[in-house]
């Protein structure tokens, strides 16, 4: 018997793969529905999503899609939507390709010859922060008005709270990108080519429910674990409603501080380090506004960070949500923002949705969540190790965002099923 703790995204994930090479399994999840950060729900006529608000349909998606019967609920986005970013009171389009930056007014002149000095540039250095690595290579210009509020965005973190080796080496490894990134985009024909963003008809909790559906049984809710405890070589799970399971391995999928208390008695220096590591509050305030706006949505440059706001998605033009805007605010910049009371945040997210783009809006929701930082509190993980048959599969562990926890739970699965019991190392460093 294998338990996966926690029933989101990356232990659905895992339970559909233990399923698909027929070993006997379960999903624990403490709450009543299965997706953890990924929650829909119909507001005033509007679809809203806390958390992600769509996801790159992948060949791994596209794969897990088909499997649990969601391709008539799929919405992709259309072609052509890009990203801007608010600098100098204006929001400027970000090209998609080198040749777009030619006549875009994203970047001053001067920005731009910087920038084409990057490959004259060294790689990565030791110890080296992403904003001193970024500012490096492409200049301070490119940096705070591109690069960072891009790159940072993912996690709601300050790059200059985030070291290369913790945060970046990896992605830089798993795109094959050496010493340039120019040059790495020039082989593939100086343009980004993302997968299409996509969600669903009813929202990104579709996902989940389909999975845990596919699971049945398998799929437990309302199952809160108390505690863990060795067994001989196997181990015992225990709910706080007293049901225990036997296992022969337990995969924890949750947060960084619930880890650490599951961890507590079994593996205190690991619950040390799990309980060491940084999440950011963010806040996320749904607006309704009728707007000409089109495009992903934008960021706001470094120039700007005075403003509350981070930055907006345009659910309107992107999946046909009609005067949808999702805001983001709060987050490494502003840590204490997101513990202000609902009304002020609404207010505050208003008045900078008019700044940054000219219109109105009323707000719909005001909701908050908490995202792992991976700055430089990841270092408390280096050497992390669990006991024979615990393992950690989770957005803290390994690269965030849904096609990371694919990846990931494919791998862990694949290990945990096949391979011979070892003790589970996560280092992130390099």
């Amino acid at each position: 018997m294998i338990v996966v703790v926690g029933g989101g995204i990356t232990g659905l994930s895992l339970g559909r793969e233990f399923e698909r090479q027929g070993v006997e399994f379960v999903v624990l999840e403490a709450s009543d529905r299965a997706g953890g950060v990924i929650r829909s729900a119909d507001v005033d006529g509007h679809t809203l999503d806390w958390g992600p608000q769509r996801i790159r349909l992948t060949g791994d998606l596209e794969s897990l899609v088909k499997d649990v019967g969601l391709e008539d609920e799929l919405i992709t986005a259309p072609e052509g939507l890009g990203i801007s970013v608010y600098r100098d009171g204006k929001l400027r389009a970000i090209p998609y390709s080198l040749a777009g930056f030619a006549t875009a007014d994203v970047l001053p002149l001067r920005s731009k010859l910087r920038a084409l000095l990057e490959p004259f540039t060294a790689g990565p250095r030791p110890g080296e922060k992403v904003s001193e690595y970024f500012t490096r290579k492409f200049g301070r210009g490119t940096y705070e008005t591109i690069i960072g509020p891009l790159y940072g965005g993912l996690y709601s973190t300050d790059p200059a709270d985030m070291e290369v080796d913790l945060s970046l080496a990896h992605v830089l490894r798993q795109f094959k990108i050496g010493r340039s990134l120019l040059l790495h985009l020039l082989r593939r024909g100086g343009r980004i080519s993302p997968p299409p963003a996509c969600t669903f008809r009813d929202g990104m909790q579709a996902l989940p429910e389909a999975l845990a559906r596919r699971l049945g049984q398998r799929f437990r809710s309302r199952s809160r674990v108390r505690s863990l405890e060795h067994a001989g070589d196997d181990w015992r799970v225990i709910l706080e409603d007293e049901t225990v399971f036997d296992a022969h391995d337990v995969v924890l999928t949750t947060p960084a501080h619930v880890t650490a208390g599951l961890l507590r008695a079994a593996a205190p220096d690991a619950a040390d380090a799990a309980s060491a590591l940084k999440y950011n509050r963010l806040a996320m305030v749904h607006l309704e506004a009728e707007t000409d706006l089109r495009g992903n949505g934008f960021k706001v440059s470094f120039e700007d960070r005075h403003l509350a706001l981070g930055g907006v998605t345009f659910n309107d033009s992107l999946f046909s949500r009609k005067n949808l805007y999702t805001a983001y605010l709060g987050g490494g910049w502003h840590p204490d923002l997101a513990d202000r009371d609902d009304d002020t945040l609404a207010r505050v997210a208003v008045e900078d949705f008019r700044l940054t783009t000219g219109f109105d809006a009323r707000p719909l929701s005001v909701d908050r969540a908490e995202i792992p930082a991976w700055d430089t509190s990841w270092r408390a993980l280096d050497g992390f190790a669990l006991p024979d048959g615990l393992h950690v599969a989770a957005n803290w562990t390994e690269r965030p965002g849904i096609p990371g926890r694919l990846s990931q739970a494919r791998r862990v699965a694949r290990a945990v099923a096949t391979g011979p019991r070892a003790s589970t190392v996560v280092s992130t460093v390099g």
